[in-house]
């Protein structure tokens, strides 16, 4: 492939590396640093032995100094090609400050000593949900632990498993203005290397701010609970806001060649501020709707108690009588508090 061809190919999708056999190469390159070893010693008594009896070593010179550059220069160098990789993992390789290609698949390989491995994520430290979140720090800065420095070694592979990005709850207005304090949780992997090391500077950290830009979108859209029938809202419509949020946050970071396998709000709660006020008029409604409930079933069973006094014709009441029968029963029913039962022993009338 041409460099014009690498060139363009750089930012959009990947170019996958064949490497050579590590385990062959290692093998090879050992036997090679010791025979060259071995002709550097032999070179070196013969260039002596010839020397003592005035005989020309030229040609015994030459061979030392190819012993000795294999040995010590061409060989160690070639060690450095080797690379390891576990399942799910990558290295994006530049050669010279040029994409080289992306190295995939679990095993032992060799590559071109001169490629360097880019990774722009490594040298930080993941917060505790395992993922980059707003708590991480590059990894220059010292981990004190029992009074000594340790410091995180920076790991040049790119995992391609999925993972876990969990931020910060944040304070946010719903479509109403009531402030809420959400948190999400995001699966996600990196499905292009090319695009997640050359296109942003961290992915890591352009996932964690797209993330955040997007949730603030998404719950802007929507009150934190339903006024209406078949209103979404951030409680009652989880799901279909889940969805959502993943569309939206899959739009922003197309560009960094990641993929959000999942979006799922974890923590959903009014700001501390009007929570006092929100818990009165929650409790409120839920006592409207239930002496709603219970004013429709009085009335009901008034109706029915009076038809069946009717139907039977165990006792006839005039309208007067109808209404002070209705009263005295809806009272019982809507009633707190159990009634009090006063026995009339005289007439109706």
């Amino acid at each position: 492939m041409s460099n014009e061809e690498r060139n363009g190919k750089m930012h959009n999708e990947e170019i996958d590396l064949k490497a050579g056999s590590g385990m062959m190469m290692l093998v090879v390159n050992i036997l090679l640093v010791l025979a060259g070893v071995a002709l550097f010693v032999i070179s070196i008594v013969q260039n002596v032995n010839l020397y003592e009896n005035g005989e020309p070593y030229t040609l015994w010179v030459l061979l030392t100094v190819a012993g000795a550059l294999y040995s010590f220069a061409i060989g160690p160098m070639l060690f450095v090609g080797l690379k390891t990789l576990k399942p799910n993992e990558a290295y994006v390789l530049t050669l010279f400050g040029r994409y080289y290609g992306t190295l995939k698949g679990a095993g032992f390989f060799w590559v071109n000593p001169f490629c360097v491995a880019v990774n722009p994520a490594a040298g930080k430290v993941a917060t505790s949900s395992g993922a980059m979140g707003t708590g991480e720090r590059p990894a220059t800065e010292a981990v004190k632990s029992m009074g000594s420095n340790q410091f995180t070694l920076a790991n040049k592979r790119i995992s391609l498993k999925a993972m876990t990005l969990n931020n910060d709850k944040q304070k946010i207005n719903d479509q109403l203005g009531n402030p809420v304090i959400i948190g999400i949780v995001v699966i996600w992997k990196v499905v292009n290397t090319a695009k997640a090391v050359f296109s942003v500077d961290n992915f890591k950290e352009f996932l964690s701010i797209q993330c955040d830009s997007a949730l603030r979108d998404i719950v802007s859209l929507y009150p934190y609970d339903s006024t209406e029938d078949n209103e979404k809202s951030l409680r009652g419509s989880s799901i279909e806001i889940a969805a959502k949020l993943r569309d939206e946050i899959q739009n922003k970071v197309e560009a960094a060649g990641l993929e959000i396998v999942e979006a799922r709000i974890t923590h959903l709660s009014y700001a501390q501020e009007i929570a006092a006020a929100m818990l009165q008029r929650q409790q409120a409604s839920a006592i409207v709707d239930a002496r709603q409930m219970i004013v429709e079933g009085a009335v009901g069973m008034v109706e029915m108690a009076l038809a069946k006094l009717s139907e039977n014709d165990i006792v006839k009441l005039d309208e007067e009588r109808k209404a002070a029968m209705v009263s005295n029963l809806l009272v019982v029913l809507c009633g707190n508090r159990d009634a009090q039962p006063v026995v009339n022993s005289g007439s109706l009338y």
